[in-house]
């Protein structure tokens, strides 16, 4: 099973997260759960290639 790791938080009543991957592109949910499927939802989205210019993070190795 593949897995990603993601950032989230609730404020109020919402549940607010992104993937760490991608951390221009937020989701929300009204329960935990409603979120980590938002996500998947998401991931599925920005990695299919069907949207363009998608903004990724990476880490660069300094000498």
């Amino acid at each position: 099973m593949d897995s990603t790791k993601y950032i989230y938080w609730q404020d109020n009543n919402q549940w607010l997260g992104y993937l760490q991957e991608y951390p221009d592109y937020w989701t929300q949910g009204e329960s935990l759960e409603d979120l980590q499927a938002n996500l998947q939802d998401l991931f599925r989205d920005l990695t299919s290639g069907e949207i363009p210019g998608v903004r990724k993070l990476a880490e660069l190795t300094l000498r």
